[in-house]
């Protein structure tokens, strides 16, 4: 048993991560949904960017992109992500290892759709992490999906949402003196109660 209390109470991790971000949103300036998410090459190199989190399901993380990219093949090649957020005005960041799947279905159409047009088209014209000559090639490859798919594109076979299933789960605030208050919450697999526990700043 732990001494959780304040914000770190409850017995729903996910309930908890949303009330931090809800926070968040009227502390940070800008983007309270980013993080910082970590993936492993073939040869097992860490990589980490920023990205946009767009979910907090009740048992899961969600966020979109392109499954050519980078981060895309090697999440599908890997199985497996973790990701930080982190928010300066709070002075708290959440940490999240866990298995990937993707989300290819009506979930990603209305996400996709609920973006700008400008948007919807940028996600058809980029090779995201490819190379690109220059700018201009980008913009013309815009231009010509514009003309090929209208005002109203649909979703790009390509390009999806991403689903962390977590096993672990960090909740992490700032303390005097650097005695951080941190509660990991850990299981197996999806299946299995956590397992909460204090730790040592």
């Amino acid at each position: 048993m732990t001494d959780r209390s304040g914000i770190f109470s409850g017995d729903d991790p996910f309930a908890i991560a949303r009330a931090w971000l809800a926070e968040a949103e009227a502390t940070e300036p800008n983007d309270p949904n980013a993080i910082a998410l970590a993936s492993v090459d073939a040869d097992g190199l860490p990589n980490v960017r920023m990205v946009l989190l767009k979910e907090i399901e009740d048992a899961a993380f969600v966020f979109y992109t392109n499954y050519g990219s980078a981060k895309g093949q090697e999440l599908t090649a890997s199985g497996k992500a973790a990701f930080v957020m982190h928010w300066k005005s709070l002075r708290r960041q959440i940490r999240v290892r866990g298995t990937v799947s993707r989300e290819e279905g009506p979930q990603a159409d209305a996400y996709y759709t609920s973006r700008s047009l400008q948007s919807r088209l940028g996600a058809w014209a980029s090779r995201q992490s490819q190379p690109l000559a220059f700018r201009g090639a980008l913009m013309a490859d815009v231009a010509k999906v514009t003309v090929t798919h209208g005002p109203n594109p649909k979703r790009p076979p390509f390009w999806g949402g991403f689903r962390i299933d977590p096993v672990e789960i960090e909740f992490w605030a700032d303390g005097a003196f650097r005695l951080h208050d941190r509660f990991r919450w850990r299981r197996n697999s999806a299946a299995d109660p956590w397992d909460i526990q204090r730790l040592n700043p």
